[in-house]
């Protein structure tokens, strides 16, 4: 059976809500049996993320109760559009609400400042990539809505690929070879070199690298360095920069272009629930 998204992360957020103790829905009685349906409405220009997860949260809830994704995952909303609906018993609904909400939120917040990216740099071959400076717990989810924005994914994990960085090349004894160190990498997985100067960026042209990450640099200095490398070498800028600056960065010849505030700094997306009552 495949795997649905959000599966784990739903199951401790419904967990940490208690979603099975809805105290005050408790003092409807009867009331809060009756069948109801609820709907996700946008309340500012977005793009969309997490309407499967949305989905999940009801599932784990009650399985009968149904839910329908009316804005697709990576496309636009507007203020006013429905995004889902969902219906069930009014208790149900209830209990998933804030849950729900808090997904969807978040993850149209990452996508649509993917896609802010991704639009600033459009006309160029530079692609915009996340970082590891997601949430605890959410990588998976945040990593996600960065795709549904229309960027790609750095690496998941420190076992996913090399990535040797200002905090490894200090730990190099002076005289070191980066092509000795690297010479130990498993066949078969990506490598990613850090460089902050002209002779380190010689260093891992020199040992073979085929992406460097240039941390913190301007974008003369990063058009400099693209100059002087060969054509089988992509560079990656990050640093600081934002979505506004990451065309800077295209147009100075980075290949890929990471952007921790994908994820560390987007903020959610205003999206309120309205429960029709029952009739």
């Amino acid at each position: 059976m495949a795997k649905r998204l959000g599966a784990a992360e739903v199951s401790r957020a419904l967990a940490e809500d208690q979603a099975d103790t809805d105290v005050t829905t408790e003092l409807l009685g009867a009331l809060a049996t009756r069948a109801a349906s609820g709907r996700f409405v946008a309340e500012q220009p977005c793009v969309v993320a997490g309407g499967p997860v949305a989905a999940e949260v009801f599932a784990q809830i009650d399985p009968a109760a149904t839910f329908r994704l009316l804005v697709a995952d990576g496309e636009r909303a507007g203020p006013g559009d429905v995004i889902a609906e969902v219906t069930g018993p009014s208790r149900v609904l209830l209990a998933g609400e804030r849950v729900a909400l808090n997904f969807l939120q978040r993850l149209c917040g990452i996508a649509t400042l993917t896609r802010r990216a991704v639009d600033g740099v459009s006309g160029t071959a530079a692609k915009i990539t996340d970082t590891r400076k997601t949430t605890p717990g959410l990588r998976a989810l945040e990593k996600y809505a960065v795709r549904m924005g229309g960027g790609v994914n750095h690496r998941f994990s420190l076992g996913d690929g090399v990535l040797l960085k200002d905090n490894h090349w200090a730990l190099l004894p002076a005289g070191t070879s980066l092509g000795a160190v690297l010479d130990g990498v498993p066949a078969g997985m990506p490598v990613i070199v850090e460089v902050e100067t002209t002779e380190q960026l010689d260093a891992a042209v020199a040992a073979g690298v085929r992406r460097l990450l240039v941390d913190n640099q301007t974008p003369a200095r990063v058009a400099e360095w693209v100059r002087r490398c060969p054509n089988t070498v992509e560079i990656e800028a990050s640093g600081g920069i934002t979505p506004d600056t990451a065309c800077e960065y295209a147009r100075a010849g980075a290949a890929y272009i990471s952007l921790g505030a994908l994820t560390h700094s987007a903020p959610s997306i205003a999206i309120r629930f309205d429960l029709q009552p029952p009739r």
